[in-house]
């Protein structure tokens, strides 16, 4: 199997057991399948884009500067899998990696690493891409902020489009799935989960194939 891992940037918090867990999934999961994981920015690109916005630095820059964060991130990552020691600037790049486990971060402003893993399973004509953030899928409303927000267990990729329709206009905007990434995942042909990442035993269960908690994006409406 070929799988894509978006690693939300919101799972790099630091936690020692999380990491040294996660690094033993991947590299068992990597003796049997060829595994990418693209990994987010999360707070620490949020902070230093919300310090240049408030300095005026142009939306290209600041887009740019999150670019950079993810990078740092995934040679973070990468650093404790023991995966490739340089980090591909470019899905292109990441694809001419002869390795069973690639890490890679963002490429070119104007979209989220959820549209950079997109286009890497797009590109590898993978199996499976995943979405791992802090939430267990995608909700009806921010499960965060109330406490009633119904999970989906499968949502259309019609809905799913209707849902995060806001075009890509701010580095570090917290959105469900970037529009741009939506519409890489409506035109390929590779299966869609979201889920909690930090939950490693129902990320198995997800690849498996076996029942979890999370979002299945189908295609049909």
């Amino acid at each position: 199997m070929k799988l894509v891992i978006a690693l939300g940037g919101s799972l790099i918090d630091f936690d020692e057991d999380y990491f040294e867990r996660l690094k033993r999934f991947l590299k068992d999961l990597s003796k049997d399948h060829r595994i990418y994981v693209v990994v987010g920015g999360g707070e620490i690109a949020r902070k230093y884009i919300d310090f240049g916005r408030k300095l005026g630095l142009k939306e290209e820059i600041l887009d740019w500067i999150g670019i950079f964060a993810t990078r740092l991130n995934a040679k973070l990552v990468s650093s404790i899998l023991g995966a490739n020691e340089e980090i591909p600037r470019s899905v292109e790049d990441a694809v001419k990696l002869d390795k069973g486990l690639v890490v890679m971060g963002g490429t070119t402003p104007g979209h989220s690493t959820d549209t950079v893993a997109a286009e890497l399973a797009e590109k590898i004509s993978a199996d499976l891409l995943i979405i791992a953030t802090d939430v267990d899928g995608i909700y009806d409303k921010d499960p965060k902020m109330h406490p009633d927000a119904r999970l989906f267990g499968e949502v259309s990729v019609d809905k799913l489009q209707e849902i995060c329709k806001k075009p890509w206009t701010r580095a570090g905007d917290k959105v469900i799935i970037d529009g741009p990434a939506v519409e890489v995942i409506k035109r390929s042909g590779f299966d869609v989960i979201v889920l909690n990442g930090k939950d490693l035993e129902n990320l198995g269960r997800a690849i498996r194939r076996e029942k979890f908690r999370g979002t299945k994006i189908r295609r049909e409406g």
